[in-house]
């Protein structure tokens, strides 16, 4: 089984494409065949991208310094794409950013967080699907999450809200599609494991650390889970399988089933009790 929008006939957008997850999802459209957009902050990175992109067998390849958080930047890039590809049928809303953040402190961390990891696949999302739509034809959006957004551990409480909130964004984003008499289009919420990017604080020429998957491997489990139509894109990495994931997340919501404190995952009070339900021994 595949999905109906992997094929040489449709046209990619990758936010956040010029490294990293984006590039490598943009790569693997290119294989199929496909016409590609990559849009970037990174000006310096986008013509290595677009060489990469044409190598790996991009139909035509398009480029676009864009800030994802500017609704506007996003208005030209939509209107780009159809201006020389006719439209879009696989929007990805990828770009994403992390930087340090408290409840407490300074407000910027937070708009600047909040506007590239939350408003702008929600600009993405409202700014190129009427015309995806409109196109009549199989298409996906895919927004890039976080298992922060879904475990929510302490440390950058700022990202993990903008993550957060993307999760629920994308499931009500899927259940209205499916309601709009139609639209071809399937949402889907693409949600990492540990992979050695430049966001991990990966700098040309590292070693990749060990725990990491590499952005093509991050790739390919994308692009499997996505012709399964997957909705829940739950990738694991080389230090944590899907089965600690699961358990980690059950554990979460379990705060509000049993009661327990917030993030009692790391609650001094409850190290055994977790340490248990890790192992199989129950809550």
């Amino acid at each position: 089984m595949t999905h109906p929008a992997l094929t040489a006939q449709s046209v990619a957008v990758v936010t956040g494409g010029a490294s990293g997850i984006g590039l490598a999802a943009a790569k693997r459209f290119a294989g199929m065949g496909m016409r590609v957009a990559i849009a970037d902050r990174a000006e310096d990175r986008l013509a290595a991208a677009e060489t990469a992109l044409a190598e790996a067998g991009a139909a035509e390849v398009l480029t676009a310094v864009t800030d994802v958080s500017d609704r506007a930047a996003l208005v030209a890039l939509e209107a780009a794409v159809a201006g020389r590809f006719g439209g879009t049928d696989i929007l990805m809303n990828n770009a994403g950013m992390e930087i340090g953040s408290s409840c407490i402190g300074s407000e910027d961390p937070w708009a600047a967080t909040l506007g590239v990891n939350l408003w702008g696949p929600i600009h993405g999302t409202q700014v190129f699907a009427p015309r995806m739509i409109e196109r009549g034809r199989p298409g996906a959006i895919v927004n890039t999450g976080s298992k922060q957004g879904i475990t929510t551990p302490p440390g950058n409480p700022a990202y993990n809200v903008s993550k957060a909130g993307l999760k629920a964004f994308t499931e009500a984003l899927a259940h209205e599609l499916r309601n709009i008499e139609g639209a071809a289009l399937t949402a889907h919420l693409l949600i990492p494991g540990y992979v050695f990017t430049p966001l991990t604080g990966a700098k040309e020429g590292d070693p990749k650390p060990a725990a990491a998957w590499t952005p093509d491997e991050t790739a390919e489990f994308f692009i499997e889970s996505l012709n399964r139509r997957d909705f829940y894109i739950l990738c694991p990495d080389n230090d944590v399988p899907r089965d600690l994931d699961e358990k980690r997340m059950a554990w979460a919501i379990g705060d509000i089933i049993e009661n327990r404190p917030p993030l009692s995952r790391w609650h001094p009070d409850y190290t055994e009790a977790f340490a248990a339900f890790i192992a199989g021994n129950g809550a």
